[in-house]
């Protein structure tokens, strides 16, 4: 048994038990990873698949058990090369970061600015994507870390940190009779067609429960999934934009007006999300602070030995 063996099975489960799939991920061939499997049934003397002729189908029972053990094995051989690296040479290496488009563009680029200028030997990576999207990523461990308003709380295989509070606010044309308003409510909103976020991103879940708890049905005629679509749209006078307040900037959002909102909707809260059992570089610790400020070493720590 060696850790290739146990790489080769968990990518093949990863890829939907497609062979092909996974050698291709993996830089080998396919009768090379069949090869091996076939290798660690037989020293294990059990089947890990279910085989339909030549094709796998399914994990066996005893192959989901040893599935678990083996993705335990690789994370502890992977927190093995993160130690030797961190003594090795602790001011390089690789983070990448996963978050949605309002944190990649609107928090993120003094934190990266401040980041880079510390540590200028680390390689940074920034993908974007739905909270489910990158919460898999950290997960499947093409990330270091998650940033997210919604879902991410979900995984069991993560732990969540909370970062900061944030309200949605509402953006409208200037002119626009909602600016004449002088508490907006509900009702009033109600009135107009809504842009917003798709149901996936940014606290839509608040925008949905407060219209829903008034029992007021709101007229969404577009949704998007970043708040610069939510404001090309509203700018063309297709409707008012409900969005992240801080994804309003009033510099370079001219063309717009922003109206109070907090007293609608509820606080949402942006979390931070690492792998549980994760041995984290010190530079990844310190991005986490540069984040959020009361997330210092000592409290992702505690709460890395609380999720274990």
């Amino acid at each position: 048994m060696n850790l290739q063996q146990l790489r080769y099975l968990n990518e093949v489960v990863r890829r939907g038990l497609n062979i092909s799939d996974a050698a291709a991920a993996l830089y080998t061939s396919q009768p090379g990873i069949s090869k091996q499997i076939i290798l660690l049934e037989e020293e294990l003397g059990i089947e890990i698949f279910v085989r339909n002729g030549k094709r796998i189908v399914a994990l066996t029972e005893p192959g989901e058990a040893i599935l678990e053990i083996a993705k335990r094995i690789l994370h502890e051989s992977d927190n093995l090369k993160q130690v030797g690296q961190e003594f090795q040479s602790h001011d390089s290496g690789n983070l990448i970061l996963a978050a949605t488009h309002t944190q990649a563009r609107y928090v993120l680029p003094p934190v990266v600015k401040q980041f880079i200028k510390r540590y200028p030997k680390v390689k940074l990576g920034l993908h974007q994507g739905n909270p489910t999207q990158i919460a898999e990523q950290v997960l499947n461990r093409e990330a270091d870390v998650a940033i997210a308003t919604e879902s991410i709380m979900l995984y069991d295989g993560l732990i969540t940190l909370p970062c900061y509070d944030w309200h949605h606010c509402v953006v409208v044309p200037p002119k626009h009779p909602l600016l004449e308003v002088k508490k907006l409510t509900l009702a009033k909103l109600a009135e107009y067609p809504i842009i917003t976020y798709d149901f996936a991103f940014s606290g839509r879940s608040k925008i949905d429960d407060a219209f829903a708890t008034a029992n007021i049905e709101q007229n969404v005629a577009l949704t998007a999934m970043d708040a610069d679509v939510i404001k090309t749209y509203v700018e063309l006078g297709l409707g008012v934009g409900i969005l992240a307040e801080l994804a309003f900037i009033p510099d370079r959002d001219r063309h717009l007006r922003k109206i109070e909102a907090s007293h609608l909707f509820k606080a949402n809260t942006t979390r931070l999300a690492i792998r549980k059992n994760e041995y984290l570089r010190g530079y990844i610790y310190d991005f986490i602070e540069l984040f959020s400020s009361h997330l210092t070493r000592k409290v992702v720590e505690k709460a890395m030995h609380i999720g274990l």
